[in-house]
């Protein structure tokens, strides 16, 4: 059998580069040999990603409507496209897949363009721009949290659900065991991979509101930014709460595996995690965002009962407080919460997008792959 070669396009931030870090090691654990194409900014912390190649190809995002940037953006996308044909011409992969972001779009412009068969990934239940740019020329689309009964590319959507990392895969078998009346109550509050300036600040404050007998009962990980760390350790102390305070927790799937509830925004990844691992939330989408991808995110575990959202505007310190308290009161809820959740996890996600690109690869369409795969 012909060894398959394999690009994989991710780069901008981490929430892009995980899930092409799960495939990446699925596909290899296949056989198949597996090149990166990223932008300078992610491969400064893409030296562990499993691949036999790294290229790294210029690309560039319209954030201003000054004429100069505008040109200078689209020299550096031109000047991307040029060197990811430069890179396929000398790879000639079987296939491209990219997984959004603006790093991707150069890669994929050059890949449909020669007439690779191709598939985006789109992580959240909303399009991103660069994906929904890229989406009328692909081959196919694989979402995690995208429907695919409407919209223009619907027919082009198969839903595989977000790759996930090992370490969550090492701990999604942990049970959720309830805390009771007097017992340690494990929280755990974080904003994403960049922290959030909100749970540093407001989340501290709302834990002076708690009564005293359950602020003796939390055992807190708070991620805080850097410049909120000295606060939120200050309040926690104040407020006589056993709290790890961090703005990057190392490791953080076995922290949600532990904790009896969750508070965090409602990135893909994070929701994903919370499936697979089965653990009651609640969640505060990012606020402000273009198309409340976190809000549509997040509704997909409201709508089947293991999360709460709360909207930022409508959140503050004595609302926190509140849910928090009604929480730590009420175990049977929050252990069927955990079950609610599990059932929205996707275990299978990485291999089902490995059989994806595979079969995309082989030259089947993506109608014939639903159908095999319904």
């Amino acid at each position: 059998m012909e060894q398959k070669t394999y690009l994989l396009s991710a780069g901008g931030t981490g929430g892009h580069l995980f899930p092409a870090q799960a495939l990446a090691n699925e596909l290899r654990s296949r056989g198949a040999k597996v090149h990166l194409a990223t932008d300078n900014r992610a491969a400064k912390y893409a030296g562990d990603f499993p691949c036999d190649e790294m290229h790294v190809i210029p690309s560039a995002t319209f954030g201003s409507k000054n004429p100069v940037k505008m040109l200078l953006v689209l020299w550096r996308l031109y000047s991307g496209i040029k060197r990811a044909s430069k890179v396929l011409a000398k790879v000639r992969p079987h296939a491209v897949i990219g997984f959004g972001g603006y790093p991707t779009i150069p890669p994929l412009i050059a890949s449909t363009k020669y007439g690779y068969p191709s598939i985006l990934h789109e992580q959240n239940g909303v399009m991103g721009r660069a994906n929904k740019f890229l989406a009328g020329r692909v081959t196919a689309i694989a979402g995690g949290f995208l429907r695919d009964d409407v919209g223009p590319f619907s027919d082009k959507i198969f839903a595989t659900g977000n790759p996930i990392r090992q370490a969550v895969l090492d701990v999604e078998g942990m049970p959720y065991v309830a805390s009771k009346k007097n017992e340690p109550f494990n929280l755990v509050v974080f904003g994403g991979s960049q922290g959030a300036r909100f749970f540093g600040r407001t989340f501290p404050q709302s834990l002076g509101l708690l009564p005293e007998e359950l602020r003796k009962r939390i055992r807190l990980t708070l991620q805080a930014r850097p410049e909120d760390l000295e606060y939120a350790k200050e309040q926690c102390a104040a407020h006589g709460v056993d709290a790890y305070v961090a703005p990057f927790i190392d490791d953080m799937a076995l922290k949600i595996a532990e904790a009896h509830l969750i508070i965090s925004r409602s990135g893909a990844s994070t929701v994903t995690e919370l499936g697979a691992i089965g653990r009651p939330s609640i969640l505060v989408p990012l606020p402000h965002a273009l198309d409340d991808d976190q809000g549509v995110n997040g509704q997909n575990m409201v709508g089947i009962g293991g999360a709460t959202m709360v909207r930022q505007p409508e959140l503050d310190e004595n609302k926190l407080a509140g849910l928090l308290e009604n929480s730590m009161n009420a175990p049977d809820e929050l252990t069927e919460m955990a079950g609610k959740a599990k059932l929205a996890g996707k275990l299978n996600a990485t291999s089902l997008l490995a059989d994806m690109l595979e079969a995309i690869a082989d030259g089947q369409t993506i109608k014939e792959f639903k159908e095999t795969h319904a």
